[in-house]
């Protein structure tokens, strides 16, 4: 039986060479932000929201045309299964 990811870290690189850390609950919701929000405004110079979830009371701006390459990793949780 495969194991269901806890949650997913997207890395985003910038332009300039700095990376940031995004984490996402589920593939599906990451979807949806890239798709609804990043894609139609890929080639654009203005801000768009980058959901942060984990960092209370903090938010990150960036422009779409500064990301150089984005990288989904899924997380697994708990501990190793013992027979």
């Amino acid at each position: 039986m495969p194991r269901k990811p806890d949650e997913y870290v997207v890395f985003i690189l910038l332009s300039t060479g700095h990376r940031e850390e995004v984490r996402f609950n589920s593939i599906q919701e990451f979807q949806k932000w890239y798709s609804g929000e990043f894609i139609p405004k890929a080639n654009d110079d203005t801000f768009i929201s980058v959901p942060i979830k984990n960092l209370q009371g903090e938010y990150m701006v960036l422009r779409p045309n500064c990301v150089a390459a984005i990288r989904v990793e899924p997380v697994f949780g708990g501990s190793v299964e013992r027979y």
